[in-house]
């Protein structure tokens, strides 16, 4: 298939996940014999943070400003067999009118941020990249989040046709590696700051690092604001590119996953960091959300955590038990999530 994408980035993985998504998803897609074409405004923040210009398989088309790129797009477009517009993408209500108006052959929307979506639109705040006439002259809705999400979005956008196509890892980036000094520790997090994390990482993280002075723990990630509760024996890395990613993974005994606030309620919502770590060998905890057995196994593959007592237990695992617990969750990301999975799923999504 040919296919061009409309998204908000998959040069910068700096502050959105949603780079490392396409990365994975596309090389796969690529390597199948498709050819893709992805539009991404260069904007300033991403541009400063760029850590891939010529991504594997992807013909990556940088612009300024939309009337530059309209003509090309508009041409792209009308030679596709699917046309895709993302959530976040700067310019997705002129990207889905061209679209929509176009000859391509299956034009789709593609929502990597469905529980935010739903409760702006559902609060009136709005999105920026969906219009007034919301979702329903799109052939294909696809969205990140299963679950309850799937219904609100045909309940309050109108989309016609919906499924999910969840994160993946690319298992030739994320593997067990040998451990590195600067990110070894007893428990790690890899995640962008966001206020409707914060309660959970505070019980989660924050508060067992109180309580294991002893212990070594590890945030990496961008946005952390001034004011935010560091302890004595929290490191801060303010960026851990994708590269270096297995070695974050591999280096802590034990890595931490927690969800946003409204992607936990609605549940079925797996980060993608969630498969990478398990792809590079780390056993994970995680917060409790519906839908995590559908993934992974509570208990067996990953443990999940209510409370700092639970991440404290856990953290007291021996270490044959933790080896077993992460190569079973290693087994089953790279059996059912990896990006060539992934990729025969859109596939078969966007056939019909």
């Amino acid at each position: 298939m040919k296919i061009a994408i409309f998204g908000l980035t998959i040069s910068s993985s700096w502050g959105n996940g949603h780079a490392t998504i396409w990365r994975g998803l596309l090389k796969s897609m690529s390597e199948r014999g498709h050819e893709i074409t992805f539009f991404e405004k260069d904007v300033p923040y991403y541009a400063a943070h760029r850590d891939m210009t010529e991504p594997p398989g992807v013909r990556l088309r940088l612009y300024r400003c939309w009337d530059e790129v309209f003509e090309e797009a508009k041409a792209e477009v009308s030679k596709a067999d699917a046309g895709i517009v993302t959530s976040y993408c700067p310019d997705a209500i002129e990207a889905a009118d061209l679209l929509l108006s176009s000859g391509a052959g299956v034009k789709a929307f593609y929502d990597l941020d469905t529980p935010v979506t739903l409760k702006n639109v559902s609060s009136g705040a709005g999105t920026g990249y969906i219009g007034p006439s919301g979702l329903g002259d799109f052939d294909i809705v696809l969205s990140y989040t299963g679950g309850r999400a799937l219904s609100g979005l045909k309940d309050l956008l109108g989309a016609k046709r919906v499924e999910p196509l969840y994160g993946g890892v690319d298992p030739a980036a994320h593997r067990p590696v040998e451990p590195t000094g600067a990110y070894r520790a007893d428990l790690s997090y890899l995640g962008t700051y966001a206020e409707d994390r914060q309660a959970a990482l505070n019980a989660l993280l924050i508060e067992t690092s109180k309580r294991l002075k002893g212990k070594k723990f590890i945030i990496g990630g961008s946005l952390y604001p001034d004011g935010f509760p560091w302890t004595k024996n929290i490191y801060y890395l303010s960026h851990v590119s994708p590269a270096d990613h297995p070695a974050f993974y591999s280096s802590a005994l034990f890595t931490l996953n927690v969800t946003r606030a409204a992607m936990a309620d609605m549940g079925w919502c797996p980060s993608g960091r969630l498969f990478e770590a398990a792809a590079c060998g780390s056993p994970i905890l995680t917060d409790r959300w519906a839908g995590i057995e559908d993934f992974f196994e509570p208990g067996r593959e990953i443990i999940v955590a209510d409370t700092t007592e639970d991440i404290i237990a856990a953290m007291s695992m021996g270490v044959t038990e933790r080896s077993k617990m992460a190569s079973l969750a290693r087994m089953r990301a790279l059996a059912e999530h990896g990006s060539e999975r992934r990729a025969v799923e859109f596939e078969r999504i966007l056939s019909g």
